[in-house]
């Protein structure tokens, strides 16, 4: 619906807006019937004030034939009917004393009303004839008016709300215009930044390879290692962003992939990096696990995770690698995430610390190609305790 509008935003704003779009569907709705309750109950009220006139002459002719029966009793001794009503009479302590109703159930606090079949009206004659306080009188409601009311309410109410949904679009748009033009100039940022580092890391990466075939002096060696193990960073946050930029236009080659081999290889690529921190990994990996996937992408994961167990763990801390069938588990021993905070964990541009780089797009990317390929990935996390990322197939 947004891709219609012209909008273009990432899952966590859609959620955002699909909630605003919800609760103000729900003030519309309310609204609407706040003010359907309103008309409706108007238009009652003036159906019975039009039957109120009738009502009264059919009150004053049966008080008549009731006054004559009261005077003529020994003669009579017959309660008066008539086809156009029915009748009812109430003694002072609202007891019945005679009825021809066809309704169970009356209010004598009323003086006019309906209920879903009937019309009553109640009047205090002047005088006690048989004992009567109270007169009712009840015809029978057709319920004519409530349906053209229906009708009126179903069609103003359904065109009431296609205004107020539309405006409520047009207002969208217009609050959304801001965060869209910032979003814009964030992915045009993405893109440019992603085409500078390209040649320069190029560079670096090549002089370094061929630096390391060298006999270098033990100081200078350490140096080249600090260097390949920045440039391997920026490399990885290259692929990322190369990622970012690309995604709908990356077709996926997949293919059976030994895991258990493409898995060893990235954790040997990452070695240098771990070491920077004196982080010991302990693997656990099963020989010939096989996933049908793309190789860049199934790499993209692994490289995300484990750089992420990496970067987040603490000096000297621990990373857990285990690698069966159908299922790829990493472990760290780092500084965490709060409970209330993982739901958050794989939308885009999220971070929980600050403490590392980074620009919170890792394990969104992670999320997207797990979704392509209908990947489970799950996470659980302590504070300081460090933090588990699951995945099965």
């Amino acid at each position: 619906m947004l891709k219609n509008l012209g909008i273009d935003l990432h899952q966590s704003e859609k959620k955002t807006l699909y909630s605003f779009l919800s609760l103000y569907t729900f003030l519309c709705l309310v609204i609407i019937f706040f003010v359907s309750f309103l008309y409706f109950t108007f238009q009652k009220d003036l159906m019975l004030q039009n039957k109120r006139e009738l009502l009264q002459s059919y009150s004053k002719d049966f008080i008549l034939r009731l006054k004559d029966l009261h005077i003529n009793f020994d003669k009579y001794k017959y309660y008066p009917r008539d086809e156009k009503f029915n009748s009812a009479i109430y003694d002072s302590e609202r007891t019945l004393i005679f009825s021809t109703l066809e309704a169970k159930h009356v209010s004598l606090n009323e003086v006019i009303y309906t209920n879903t079949s009937h019309i009553h009206f109640i009047e205090e004659p002047e005088s006690y004839y048989l004992g009567a306080k109270y007169i009712v009188i009840e015809i029978r409601d057709k319920n004519y008016w409530f349906f053209s009311v229906k009708k009126e309410i179903a069609l103003f109410s359904s065109i009431a709300f296609i205004f107020m949904f539309l405006m409520g679009f047009f207002l969208l748009r217009l609050f959304l215009k801001p965060m869209r033009d910032s979003f814009f100039l964030l992915d045009n940022f993405i893109k440019d930044t992603t085409h500078e580092l390209n040649t320069p890391l190029m560079v670096i990466t090549s002089n370094v390879e061929m630096l390391k075939n060298h006999s270098l002096d033990e100081n200078i060696q350490k140096k080249i290692n600090r260097i390949e193990i920045a440039a391997r960073t920026v490399s990885n946050i290259y692929d990322d962003l190369t990622y970012l930029t690309l995604n709908n236009k990356i077709i996926s080659n997949n293919e059976n992939i030994n895991l258990s081999v493409l898995f060893l290889q990235r954790i040997e690529y990452f070695k240098s990096l771990s070491k920077s921190k004196k982080i010991t990994m302990h693997s656990k990996i099963n020989k010939d696990v096989f996933i049908y996937c793309d190789y860049k992408k199934i790499s993209k994961i692994i490289d995300n995770l484990i750089s992420n167990a990496i970067k987040y763990n603490k000096i000297k801390g621990k990373i857990y690698f285990i690698l069966k069938e159908s299922y790829l588990c990493v472990e760290d021993t780092g500084i965490g995430i709060k409970e209330e905070d993982i739901k958050y964990l794989f939308h885009r541009y999220s971070r929980f610390s600050y403490q590392v780089g980074g620009f919170g797009i890792g394990l969104n990317i992670v999320k997207l190609i797990c979704d392509e390929y209908n990947i489970n990935i799950s996470a659980s996390s302590l504070i300081k305790k460090g933090t588990k990322m699951e995945l099965k197939w």
